[in-house]
């Protein structure tokens, strides 16, 4: 059907597996996403699938983006994401695709997301710097980042030196996440492990581009 669709976090929780385990998961509202614009190979050079998660009031919508959802007939959506064709299945401009069309239980996802802001922080907490020793003279100068160059050659601070600054706030990916259960009743799944930004975020999912291999697999050459 779709390589992906896009959901809102909603939280972790912890539940149970087959074998007694107890995991931590969290919980993602998955549409339903609705179709607003099918690409074509002769018409836009590539194929994928356009859909929309949620509704927006139309005040909140510019003009050009009122004319592309009425042209599908569908409500304004507050996330708009291309996602590429995956398997059978045709589809349909306005065309609701629920979580069960796309997921299954136990399939390994990636989900993208943006990390919550933290603001100006230094470099241990930015980059994990050990800082310097707490006695042997160090004295006002505990939590910070040491030498940033050097004078005679280059001459200037190299562009990409760990510094402090900005952290969070910026699209993040955590890859290979498994699909513990799809709450079909509910539109939603869970997913094992924890996902970027804060609850209430809105995340993409996607089939994983290169899953990782399960304990116990057989490779098979063909």
């Amino acid at each position: 059907m779709l390589s992906g669709l896009i959901g809102k976090k909603l939280g972790m929780t912890q539940v149970a597996d087959a074998q007694g385990r107890v995991r931590a998961v969290t919980v993602v509202q998955i549409g339903p996403c609705t179709v607003t614009q099918l690409k074509t190979e002769p018409t836009d050079g590539y194929d994928a699938v356009q859909v929309t998660w949620g509704k927006r009031k139309l005040t909140r919508v510019t003009s050009p983006q009122r004319g592309h959802f009425k042209k599908a007939n569908v409500a304004a959506g507050v996330k708009t994401v291309e996602f590429r064709r995956r398997g059978e299945g045709e589809l349909t401009l306005g065309q609701a695709v629920a979580v069960t069309d796309v997921f299954k239980a136990g399939e390994q996802v990636d989900v993208q997301g943006v990390s919550k802001g933290r603001g100006f922080s230094g470099v241990i907490r930015r980059h994990h710097f050990s800082g310097f020793p707490g006695s042997h003279g160090t004295h006002e100068y505990f939590r910070h980042g040491g030498s940033i160059g050097n004078r005679s050659y280059p001459g200037r601070v190299r562009k990409g030196l760990r510094m402090a600054g900005q952290l969070g706030n910026e699209t993040a990916t955590v890859l290979n996440l498994e699909i513990v259960e799809v709450l079909a009743e509910d539109n939603a799944i869970t997913i094992a492990g924890a996902l970027p930004g804060p609850d209430g975020a809105i995340v993409i999912i996607k089939h994983a581009a290169r899953p990782r291999r399960k304990a116990g697999a057989v490779a098979v050459n063909g």
